[in-house]
């Protein structure tokens, strides 16, 4: 974990400059907090705070417009939305490449998650998690994992979950670093990131 934790650091002091560029477009677009944090679950159930940079307007901002549920582009108790009306210009953009992630180094840096894992659950979802879909919570959430670079959104849940199960049952160094490695063209090629 305390390499990790380094690899974080690191990670944070390269990118503090495309941090900064990133918040202030962030602001200028749409004034408010520049940092989303919200209560996910992580290993064995575990409520943390998760950060990432915010890709959507305020819920007072008069472009704010909440998504009909029922218009998922996705099916199963995680839900996406292709055309999310609450998305901002520099929202999309930072989603698209998963700029809008890069905060979550301090949560590495706050030993709540991993570089490599299944991402971490909203608690609204994991509440309705079977005895099956509750093992993805089996080890420390990730920044990226195997189901960032095998198609992400375009996934289905199920999908995802066998996904994520595959993960903890081969999970070591190696698995890990060859993960970070496909997480590179991943991220560049944008495929299922919305």
């Amino acid at each position: 974990m305390l390499l990790q934790q380094i690899s974080a650091l690191c990670l944070l002091t390269i990118a503090a400059p495309l941090l900064a560029i990133v918040a202030l477009c962030i602001y200028l677009e749409s004034p408010g907090k520049v940092i989303f944090s919200q209560t996910r679950i992580g290993e064995n159930g575990r409520h943390f705070k998760f950060y990432k940079f915010r890709s959507m307007f305020v819920a007072g901002d008069k472009r704010y417009k909440q998504p009909d549920l029922k218009q998922s582009s996705r099916e199963g108790i995680c839900k996406k939305f292709i055309d999310d009306p609450r998305i901002t210009k520099v929202g999309k953009f930072i989603r698209k490449y998963s700029i809008d992630e890069l905060p979550q180094l301090f949560n590495v840096l706050l030993g709540d998650m991993s570089l490599v894992g299944p991402r971490p659950a909203l608690a609204s979802e994991s509440y309705q998690y079977n005895r099956q879909q509750f093992k993805r919570l089996g080890c420390k959430p990730g920044l990226t994992g195997l189901w960032q670079v095998s198609g992400r959104a375009d996934t289905s849940f199920a999908e995802q979950i066998a996904l994520d199960l595959k993960y903890i049952k081969q999970q070591s160094f190696v698995f890990d670093l060859k993960i970070l490695l496909a997480t590179i063209p991943a991220v560049l090629g944008a495929k299922g990131a919305y």
